[in-house]
C-alpha cells in the first residue's frame, strides 16, 4: 500500500480531478518525485527551483508539519498520509 497523498482543489487538474492518489517513496521527497513521475508538472507547484518546498505550500505527514520533522527527508512508510495544504493569507 503506497503513501496516500491528499490533493488540494487547485492541484487536482494534474491528477485528473482525484482528491487522493497513491505514491511510492521512502521519504517525502521521494513521494514528491513519484507524484511528478505520475502527474507531470505537479512538483514545480510544490517545490522551488532549488528543490525546497515552496513558501506557501504546507506538507503534513500523518498530521505533522514536515518543517518540524526532517523536511523532505522525513521518512514515509506504506499507509502513511501526506496532505498538501496551500497556505492561506489574510487576516
Amino acid at each position: 500500500m503506497p503513501v496516500k497523498v491528499r490533493i488540494p482543489t487547485p492541484l487536482r487538474r494534474f491528477t485528473g480531478g482525484s482528491e487522493e492518489v497513491g505514491a511510492d517513496g521512502a521519504t517525502v521527497g521521494a513521494v514528491v518525485e513519484d507524484l511528478e513521475r505520475q502527474f507531470a508538472g505537479i512538483k514545480e507547484r510544490l517545490c522551488d527551483e532549488e528543490g525546497r518546498v515552496r513558501r506557501f505550500v504546507n506538507l503534513y505527514l500523518n498530521g505533522d508539519d514536515i518543517r518540524f520533522l526532517s523536511h523532505l527527508d522525513s521518512a514515509t512508510k506504506d499507509g502513511d498520509e501526506l496532505s498538501i495544504v496551500p497556505a492561506i493569507a489574510g487576516g
